[in-house]
C-alpha cells in the first residue's frame, strides 16, 4: 500500500495540491470532533482556551489573552463576557496598572475547566492516534512555523 499523499485525489482536481486547502480540511475535522466531544459541556474551543489561560496565569489581562491566542479584542471581550455571565470568570483591577482589568476563575470556572480537561484528553487521544509520537511532535513544530 502506498503512503497517503503520494497520489493526488482526482475528485479534488487542482485544489488537491494546495497546502492551505488541506490545512482547512484538517482544521474542519478537528473542530467537528471537538464540537461533538464538548457538546454536553456547552463550551467552544476558544472558551476552553481562555479558561485554561486564566487558570494557568492568574490575573492575566484580556489583552494578553488576545495576543497569546491571536484573537482580536472584540472576540476576547465577547468570550470573557460570556464566561462571566456563566459565572466562570471574575474581572478585577490590576495592582500594577489601574487601566488594565485582570481575570481570574471562579470556583465554577475551575469546575468547568476540570470537566473540559476530561473531554480534551479524549479529543487529544482521538487526534494523536493518527500519528506516532515523533510525527505528533513534528506536526506541532511544522504548524508553529505557520503561526509564529
Amino acid at each position: 500500500m502506498e503512503p497517503l499523499g503520494l497520489f493526488p485525489d482526482p475528485r479534488l482536481s487542482g485544489i488537491d495540491g494546495l497546502l492551505g486547502f488541506h490545512i482547512r480540511l484538517a482544521s474542519a475535522a478537528v473542530y467537528q470532533h471537538f464540537t461533538e466531544t464538548f457538546s454536553d459541556l456547552g463550551l467552544t474551543q476558544k472558551q476552553v482556551a481562555v479558561l485554561w489561560l486564566i487558570e494557568d496565569q492568574p490575573d492575566i489581562a484580556q489583552a494578553d489573552i488576545g495576543r497569546r491566542l491571536k484573537m482580536d479584542r472584540a472576540s476576547v471581550m465577547a468570550i470573557v463576557n460570556r464566561m462571566q455571565d456563566r459565572g466562570f470568570v471574575r474581572r478585577g483591577a490590576s495592582l500594577q496598572d489601574r487601566r488594565r482589568q485582570t481575570l481570574s476563575l471562579t470556583e465554577a470556572g475551575h469546575v468547568a475547566l476540570a470537566e473540559a480537561r476530561i473531554c480534551i484528553a479524549e479529543h487529544e487521544r482521538w487526534l494523536k492516534n493518527r500519528f506516532s509520537a515523533a510525527e505528533t511532535g513534528m506536526l506541532v513544530e511544522l504548524l508553529r512555523r505557520v503561526y509564529l
